[in-house]
């Protein structure tokens, strides 16, 4: 999937000059990394609606520089405290052969088939939402699928158990970890039944003796 994004150079810097863009509907900021840091200035519309597609934060995204390509991810937006206005984003360029390091959203699949749920009546609890790979940006994937299908109640899936192409790598597990990324648990009732029911049994026992 390739998303593109208009942006200008600007050459006016301060906070006057920023103000003056955001009142004509632009928005300031930055594209740096591999060669001088470049201040650019970009659409509000067309970035506020980029903003709210789940790829645009998770893919190697094209910034069309005045009319020249070059490959960038978003690093960072600063909105507005209480309105729908974005004042400001950071883009870092890269390259096909230099490793990245980016937080990918996690899409959790079938739960409502999974043991846990539909036969022990348990809830699936996301530890994690997103995830921190290593890959070149042609690896890059825009979300990772965790498959929930044969999770049982009070057991884990961990990052070890996700699939996900060669030359992925998590950041967890290169530096030896292997954390949790969604668990089932019983409701606070069912395990007050289990329990009741647990104590009752040998009182029963002992009264049939």
């Amino acid at each position: 999937m390739t998303i593109e994004i208009t942006v200008t150079k600007r050459t006016e810097q301060g906070t006057g000059a920023s103000r003056r863009l955001r009142r004509a509907g632009r928005v300031p900021g930055i594209l740096y990394g591999n060669s001088a840091a470049q201040s650019i200035e970009l659409d509000h519309n067309e970035i506020f609606h980029k903003l709210r597609q789940e790829a645009f934060h998770a893919s190697i995204l094209t910034l069309q520089v005045d009319g020249e390509p070059q490959q960038a991810l978003l690093r960072d937006v600063q909105m507005h405290a209480w309105k729908p206005e974005v004042l400001h984003v950071d883009f870092q360029r890269v390259s096909g052969d230099q490793k990245i390091h980016m937080k990918v959203p996690l899409h959790f699949i079938n739960a409502d088939i999974a043991p846990g749920v539909k036969t022990a009546g348990g809830i699936v609890s996301h530890i994690m939402n997103e995830i921190d790979v290593l890959c070149v940006p042609s690896k890059l994937p825009e979300f990772i699928e965790v498959d929930l299908s044969t999770l049982q109640a009070g057991h884990s899936i961990h990052i070890s158990d996700l699939k996900v192409a060669e030359g992925v790598e998590f950041a967890a597990a290169h530096k030896g970890g292997n954390p949790p990324v969604a668990t089932i648990v019983l409701p606070r009732a069912a395990k007050a039944s289990d329990t009741e029911a647990e104590a009752a049994a040998p009182a029963a026992d002992a009264k049939k003796k």
